[in-house]
Order: C-alpha cells, then structure tokens, then sequence
C-alpha cells in the first residue's frame, strides 16, 4: 500500500530538517521543496541537498524566486547589517524577508495539490522568532482558510493540510527531536551571515548554539562546525 505524501519545504535549517523527519516518522512519503531566493546565506541550498539525502527523502526540488531583486530584508540585501544584539520582543527583525513564507507556501501548496500530497509540512516557530509575523499560528489559521478556498482538492473537501509541529516549540526541545529522529545536525546551516562557516554571532547562530548546549551537545555549536 502506498503510503500518503508530504510535501516538505527544506530550507537546509535544523528546524525544517527535523519538521521533514516528523513527517516521515508519521509514515508519509516526503517530496522535500528547496528555494533560492536570492538568499545571502547561500550555503542552505547545500545543506538543504544533504539533508534530503540524509533522510532518504522521494524527491527534492530546488526552485528560483528571486526575492533578492528588491531586496528589504538583512538576508537578500548586503547593504543592511545582520543583527547581533539579540531579538527584541515586539520589534520585527532586518532579517524578515517580506512575503517570503506566503510565497514559499503557495508554492508548496501548488506542488502539493498536483502530487495529492495530504499534508505540506512546515518547520516555522513562533518561540525564536516571535518578531516574524509569517511564522505564527494565526497567519497558518488564516493561509489554511485561503488554502482550502484556492484550490481544486480544497472545494472537494480534501485539500492540502498545512502542518507546522513546531510552531510552539523551544529550540532546545526541536535539538532533543533532531537527535532523537537522526536529524544530521551538523550538516544542517542556520547562520544568517554568507561565509562558508558559521559566524556564531548573528541571531540565528546564537539561538541554535544556546539550544545545543542546553541539550548537551556543545560539540556541534558553531565554533566546532567546519
């Protein structure tokens, strides 16, 4: 019996990473789904590869959306700085990149509905980084409604369910899930800077190598990470 598919966006993080290894410990049949945006961080298409790999995942796609054209975002703009000092509670990081989710899962949800994919897997959270408003759950509520009006499967009552198991999570508890699941961390990129090692310094880096040392593997923090 063949099992249902998932579509997964893999972006070469810890946190899609180990989003995509839910799903297919939940038995789905996982088509992995890769963007390059322009990103400055371009290293995460390479990890990407590897994490599809890695898992044995059915297919991976990698698609241009060229988000980096008018820039307004820290991560496809190198005239604005990557920010280090920490995030702030209600201020919006440089680092969002406007429209990027909305793009990225309307996408998926078109790759999802030609493959009767059942569910399009997520590895968004709301924890980390709150300032994001395209990573909380009242964005997935309302792009779930839109989903199900949009498309031909949604009318028929069987659409494309967005499917974000981390939205809630803390980092330290999506590390625990990564190890747990053989999640390749350390061929996993989180760093927001474009060098070919990790910097350690900018939010991203920070964030994930505090979570690393919480769960007990210092080893695999950026100052260790090749």
């Amino acid at each position: 019996m063949t099992s249902a598919t998932a579509i997964a966006l893999l972006s070469g993080g810890l946190d899609s990473a180990t989003a995509a290894a839910l799903a297919l410990e939940d038995g789905f049949r996982v088509i992995g789904l890769s963007f390059d945006y322009g990103q400055r961080h371009r290293r995460e298409l390479e990890a990407s590869a590897a994490v599809a790999d890695h898992l044995g995942l059915a297919e991976h796609h990698r698609i241009a959306v060229n988000l980096a054209a008018w820039g307004g975002s820290a991560l496809t703009d190198a005239a604005i700085t990557i920010p280090t000092d920490g995030v702030q509670d209600g201020v919006i990081p440089p680092t969002y990149v406007p429209g990027r989710n909305t793009v990225f899962i309307a996408i998926g949800l078109s790759l999802a509905e030609a493959r009767g994919a059942e569910r399009l897997v997520l590895g968004v959270n709301a924890v980390d980084y709150s300032g994001y408003p395209d990573c909380r759950p009242d964005y997935l509520h309302a792009f779930q409604d839109l989903a199900d009006l949009a498309s031909k499967a949604g009318r028929e009552g069987h659409g494309t369910q967005l499917w974000a198991p981390l939205v809630h999570w803390s980092k330290t508890r999506i590390v625990e899930e990564a190890l747990r699941l053989d999640v390749p961390i350390q061929a996993t990129w989180s760093c927001y800077s474009g060098g070919s090692t990790p910097c350690g310094v900018c939010d991203s880096c920070r964030i994930r190598d505090a979570a690393l040392r919480e769960a007990g593997r210092a080893d695999l923090c950026s100052a260790n990470q090749p």
